[in-house]
């Protein structure tokens, strides 16, 4: 179920695509740029859905996403964690509020320590 979420969300080749990401989590683009703390254009005009800095926004929701789904039990469910879930490590903030300052790495290191049985 994890690996089909990122597959089909990062789809073949290419970029990322907000419209396929949407989708999966039922929001619109709108809600979606205020998860990953970008403007609404970014995900929605071409050349800006491309850029290096909206890509890599785009990965680390989706990386994050996949590796809370096994616990989670759903996308929807995961989507909820990395919006609502205050990360103790991290001073109480969540997953959201860590990507919208340009942490999405140090997330993700947390999530593969806690998954290694490592503490919260």
């Amino acid at each position: 179920m994890a690996s089909a979420f990122l597959s089909d969300v990062a789809g073949q080749a290419g970029p990322l695509s907000p419209d396929v990401l949407s989708g999966r989590l039922r929001i619109t683009k709108t809600e979606l740029a205020s998860a990953l703390g970008l403007s609404r254009d970014s995900v929605s005009k071409q050349s800006r859905v491309a850029s290096p800095a909206t890509q890599k926004r785009l990965r680390d929701v989706v990386e994050i996403i996949n590796r809370v789904l096994p616990w989670a039990g759903s996308e929807l469910a995961a989507f909820a964690w990395y919006r609502s879930q205050a990360l103790p490590s991290f001073g109480d903030l969540t997953a959201q509020d860590l990507v919208h300052a340009g942490r999405g790495e140090a997330v993700k290191r947390y999530l593969s320590r806690i998954a290694e049985g490592g503490f919260a």
